[in-house]
């Protein structure tokens, strides 16, 4: 099987409002991390983990997420790719991403970047509505993701994702279009869209429990995820997972290796990794996670070893949000048929969630984990 791994960097320029992720602003961090200096230690887990890990199977996908990674700048990021190519032994086909904000790239840095081994970008669009970008709190100007996404085809990237995200209050269904139209003039080969979330704990969360703004409107969102999909399918763009849509060649390897469940390790403060059977996430304050790996020691904050039932639990959780569905001899065939009746998944050798679905995705899964398989369970035959 083969092996991918995630590279944390959790600095961002600013916090958004409805962000969870563990990220740090300088203010946030103080003079208890330098950024300058932390590739090092991101380095470091990389030879830790390469001597932990002790094999010989090659690395197919390298993703760099945040955070923005680009804030440490294309050098340190390069030497950080650098250092995996020493210590691992990376496919010449290896699909290797970095996430980044509109602004905080230029067309030199994605040069240096695509020259230093990059094959992927990820820009953090979100829309193209002021009023939206406002709401969410995003830095960039309306019209950046699209130059951003011009800058990374001309610097040679074949590989581009705009991230969008829908339901936002305040947005309007023009906001959607507008946003969509541009992700087509940046013409793209793949696109995420996702509803947003008020997780606890955001800024965004609290504007909303003040009143300041309603909370996403579930119908509204369903409609809107209905536009996006007919919008991208008539411009050549297939969903392959249920918030990912892709031309032809352009479906990203490392989140599909994700939701197979294939083996990662995950680099950074807080990274969550699963190899052979086995999780654990590194702690999470870039400070304590700088001092673990300094001092030799391993980062991970606590581990769990999974049960054969919690690994079907999770393939069928991940496998039923991609086109390809799962083995319809692997799941309980009443359940099966009450829920293709419904109007809810298609396939008689593969069951596949329709559009509708996809829309109640999370329903239909809980069904599907009603009761045992019709045949004996095992990961590596899904």
């Amino acid at each position: 099987m083969p092996l991918s791994l995630y590279v944390h960097v959790p600095f961002c320029a600013s916090r958004c409002g409805y962000c969870d992720f563990n990220t740090y602003t300088a203010a946030e961090l103080g003079s208890d991390v330098h950024r300058e200096t932390f590739h090092e230690v991101l380095q470091a887990e990389v030879r830790h983990a390469a001597a932990t890990l002790q094999t010989d199977e090659p690395v197919d996908t390298i993703f760099f997420g945040g955070g923005t990674p680009t804030l440490i700048g294309a050098t340190a990021l390069i030497s950080v790719l650098d250092e995996i190519r020493a210590n691992f032994q990376v496919a010449v086909d290896a699909e290797i991403t970095t996430e980044a904000n509109p602004d905080s790239v230029d067309p030199g840095m994605l040069e240096q970047l695509r020259s230093g081994g990059f094959t992927r970008m990820s820009f953090g669009m979100q829309s193209t509505a002021p009023n939206v970008l406002r709401t969410l709190e995003r830095t960039h100007t309306p019209g950046m993701s699209v130059q951003a996404a011009q800058w990374a085809k001309s610097a040679g990237f074949e590989h581009v994702n705009l991230d969008l995200i829908y339901g936002t209050p305040g947005e309007s269904d023009d906001d959607l279009r507008a946003s969509l139209e541009a992700v087509l003039d940046a013409d793209v080969d793949h696109v995420s869209a996702y509803a947003l979330i008020v997780e606890d704990g955001t800024a965004l969360a609290r504007r909303v429990a003040r009143g300041e703004i309603p909370a996403p409107n579930d119908d509204v969102c369903a409609d809107r995820y209905e536009v996006i999909d007919d919008v991208l399918h008539d411009a050549g763009m297939r969903w392959y997972e249920i918030s990912n849509w892709a031309r032809p060649g352009g479906q990203c390897r490392h989140n599909l290796a994700y939701w197979h469940n294939h083996d990662w390790w995950g680099i950074g403060p807080g990274a969550h990794s699963h190899v052979r059977g086995s999780r654990w996430w590194n702690v999470k304050h870039p400070a304590r996670y700088a001092d673990l790996v300094r001092s030799g020691r391993s980062a991970a904050a606590d581990t769990e070893e999974l049960t054969e039932e919690q690994q079907r639990t999770e393939a069928v959780m991940l496998r039923m949000r991609l086109d390809t569905g799962l083995p319809r001899a692997g799941l309980d065939s009443a359940i099966v048929q009450e829920l293709a009746a419904q109007g809810l998944i298609r396939g008689d050798d593969d069951v596949v969630l329709t559009r509708k679905g996809r829309l109640l995705a999370d329903a239909v899964i809980r069904s599907l984990l009603l009761r045992p398989a019709a045949v004996p369970f095992h990961t590596h035959g899904w």
